[in-house]
């Protein structure tokens, strides 16, 4: 697992690494990152699972997280189309924040994330790689079974119409056209990351200080592969105070209101025989 991790990252780290060794004017002060990526699932090894120091004092319990939506199970079948403009609302376990998708910018983009919204995949994920003043990513499912369901459910990708600007979210990718349920929103303004491909379809218009305050202590340390073979289990034992998403949502539009119910007309009694 930790070979298929290596290649994942592999690309975007060759890239940066190369870049850096043709000319000492673009060498950062500090290493280069890894730009966001996501990596194929293997078949879990029980003894992978690595032990670790005792970790530092959990965050409280929550409740049993409800069963996922069956709906996420095929995910073929999850194709509406995303309204021009919508936003989806973020509570987790340090604040809310609010995500504006425009459809125009990303359309390919924008329709994944409204389907993943709407039916709940976001529901419990940990943001599990969190790189202070760079980005911070999440979109592996708790259930390993859903991470199986959804590895190979690719979209083709979207020309780059914006940039990767502070704020802005875009998915994370192994390669063209391999986008499937990884996000991330940058910290700061990540333009190179815009010849890379990776393709802005929204911005955070609310709680960007709580996106700020996402716990960055793990950084890159929990392994992919095995948050997608293991989920939250893995997670909860190793990276107990990992910040979470409680529940995403689609926000309703404003004005709106739920139909009003109607009363069925009462149709008169028959004349009674005498």
């Amino acid at each position: 697992m930790t070979v298929r991790r290596s290649i994942a990252t592999l690309t975007f780290s060759a890239l940066l690494a190369a870049a850096a060794a043709t000319t000492s004017a673009q060498t950062p002060a500090k290493p280069a990152t890894a730009a966001p990526a996501q990596t194929k699932p293997a078949p879990a090894k029980p003894a992978a699972t690595p032990t670790t120091q005792k970790p530092a004092t959990a965050k409280p319990a929550t409740a049993k997280p409800a069963p996922p939506n069956p709906a996420l199970r095929t995910p073929a079948k999850l194709k509406d189309v995303a309204p021009a403009t919508f936003r989806a609302n973020f509570e987790t376990s340090i604040g809310v924040f609010v995500v504006e998708v425009t459809r125009a910018w990303a359309p390919k983009g924008a329709d994944r994330f409204y389907n993943l919204v709407k039916y709940g995949y976001f529901d419990g994920n940990r943001f599990f790689r969190v790189i202070p003043n760079f980005m911070v990513q999440f979109g592996i499912n708790g259930d390993p079974k859903l991470n199986a369901a959804w590895s190979e459910a690719n979209i083709g990708d979207d020309p780059v119409t914006q940039t990767n600007k502070r704020g802005y979210i875009t998915f994370a990718t192994r390669g063209p056209n391999t986008r499937t349920t990884q996000l991330f929103i940058n910290f700061r303004d990540n333009g190179g990351l815009d010849s890379q491909g990776f393709a802005p379809f929204g911005q955070v218009v609310s709680g960007m200080e709580v996106v700020d305050k996402i716990n960055a202590e793990h950084r890159e340390t929990p392994e992919q592969g095995l948050i997608q073979s293991h989920g939250n289990a893995y997670l909860m034992k190793q990276f107990p105070r990992l910040d979470f998403i409680k529940k995403a949502s689609i926000e309703k539009p404003a004005g709106a209101t739920a139909p009003a119910k109607t009363t069925p007309a009462i149709k008169p009694a028959p004349p009674v025989k005498k």
